[in-house]
């Protein structure tokens, strides 16, 4: 069970930097030189964690904390 929670923080952080690089791509300082193939694998890579996520909680509960990280990534794109 322990190795489930530290597996479910794991992909939760995944998401959380997946998302933070992709933003960045769009609007931070790569903006204009970041390519639409990179955002694309960046969001293909939160898919492939968000199924991770699911095998090991569920779909719904995947989907919130999902949800959770890419909330926490963007409270940390904040100023």
């Amino acid at each position: 069970m322990e190795e489930n929670k530290s597996e479910v923080a794991r992909l939760m952080q995944q998401i959380t930097l997946e998302y933070q690089a992709a933003k960045l791509g769009l609007s931070g300082l790569a903006s204009g030189t970041a390519t639409h193939a990179f955002i694309t694998a960046k969001m293909e890579r939160m898919s492939q964690h968000h199924e991770a996520l699911s095998r090991l909680v569920g779909p719904r509960e995947a989907t919130i904390l999902a949800a959770h990280a890419v909330e926490k990534g963007e409270e940390a794109g904040q100023v």
